[in-house]
């Protein structure tokens, strides 16, 4: 009996432990998704990133305005071929 009781014991705060990870693994998915369009932003295009910083917080209630700002996070700045190819400045 008293070997069952050390097994409950363990395995209940084995489940413990193991709620805190999953919340935890869900809150950083969670801000991953949320600031999709700020972290693509850092990875495209450095120009916006504070604008779209700023906005992603109130953006993420908002499909479409999420959406729109992941479109403007990627698409900002054009490449120096795209710029020769369409005979345009490129952003700097």
């Amino acid at each position: 009996m008293d070997m069952l009781n050390q097994f409950i014991e363990t395995f209940s705060s084995a489940w413990q432990e193991a709620e805190w990870v999953s919340l935890v693994l869900f809150a950083l998915f969670f801000f991953a998704v949320w600031f999709l369009p700020s972290l693509l932003a850092l990875l495209f295009n450095r120009r916006h990133l504070g604008k779209i910083a700023l906005l992603n917080v109130p953006a993420g209630f908002s499909v479409i305005a999420w959406g729109a700002l992941i479109v403007w996070a990627v698409t900002g700045k054009l490449g120096d071929k795209l710029a020769a190819k369409a005979r345009l400045k490129p952003v700097a």
